[in-house]
């Protein structure tokens, strides 16, 4: 079931493209993240599929609404996270989320105070409950705003740089609160953010888009592995003479080898090679030690994908 549907989404402002004719869709439970560099469009877009601001040419439809046309609606079932989190300051920590609580519709007190406490206990605010926001770090105040993000319980998420600002503890907090929404209970997350790390372990798919455009849509491992052409692995041995390496380099589909000491890098056509590839070392009286398949990293895939190379 698609949650997010995108059709042409593009955005002019007096003359500047910042997004154009995006589509793409985001799968019900699915992580998706929007990768690209300061200026690239991601802001944009999802400043419009949370109803924002309404795009100069296209549609998208999110829980099957129209943020065109059904504006409010698509407004009542997200939840969005901006990159700059609107918080009011004045306003104690418990105040900000019984605002925003009452605001999405969450009316039945027990209900809203029982969820309150859940988010502030769980991002560690439970004891600042009572504190102005204004007080808060930045830290304090990003968790307090994604808690805000999640006070009604909505399907769809969207996070704009969720991790910014956090300690070590807190961003792996918010990685592992995103894992549980997606993968217990179903959630969609649309996350825009820097850290390729972050992508790299939570996002099923993601969408690298620069100029507005969008450059590649693909899994983390997709990437990687058009970043290389080809399938590498690492054959550890427990000795290595010459005949072992003619054997590697006569194997079906070994396109490349190289040797290091007692272990072989050993590039294939792909990875339905390595079997053989395995089989030809045994057979020339070879012991394998380990085998181990070797790919880039998303963030070298990405700059190749933004490098044009």
């Amino acid at each position: 079931m698609e949650s997010i549907v995108a059709e042409g989404l593009t955005k002019r402002f007096n003359g500047f493209t910042a997004v154009d004719s995006l589509s793409f869709t985001v799968e019900q439970g699915e992580i998706f993240g929007l990768l690209g560099p300061n200026g690239a469009g991601k802001t944009t877009t999802i400043r419009m599929l949370a109803s924002l601001i309404q795009p100069t040419e296209g549609d998208a439809y999110v829980g099957g609404f129209s943020v065109r046309d059904d504006a409010l609606r698509v407004r009542e079932i997200i939840g969005i996270l901006t990159e700059n989190p609107s918080l009011y300051e004045r306003l104690s920590a418990r105040e900000n989320l019984e605002f925003f609580a009452k605001a999405y519709g969450v009316d039945e007190p027990k209900t809203r105070d029982a969820r309150i406490r859940e988010l502030l206990e769980f991002f560690d605010l439970w004891d600042r409950r009572g504190d102005r926001a204004g007080t808060f770090s930045k830290g304090m105040k990003q968790k307090l705003a994604i808690a805000r993000a999640l006070v009604h319980e909505p399907r769809t998420l969207y996070l704009d740089e969720p991790t910014s600002g956090l300690d070590p503890k807190s961003a792996k907090d918010i990685r592992d609160l995103m894992e549980r929404l997606s993968q217990r209970e179903g959630q969609t997350i649309l996350l825009s953010t820097h850290r390729l790390e972050d992508a790299e372990r939570l996002c099923d798919r993601v969408m690298i888009i620069n100029h507005g455009g969008a450059m590649s849509v693909a899994s983390p491992q997709e990437l990687r592995q058009r970043a290389t052409g080809a399938h590498v692995v690492r054959v550890g041995l427990r000795e290595l003479t010459s005949s072992l390496s003619k054997a590697v380099e006569a194997a079906e589909g070994v396109k490349a080898l190289d040797v290091k000491e007692r272990a072989l890098s050993v590039t294939l056509a792909d990875e339905g090679y390595t079997p053989g590839l395995v089989r030809s070392i045994v057979d020339a009286g070879g012991h394998v030690m380990y085998v181990v398949p070797l790919e880039v990293s998303l963030e070298d895939a990405y700059l190749k994908v933004i490098g044009g190379e």
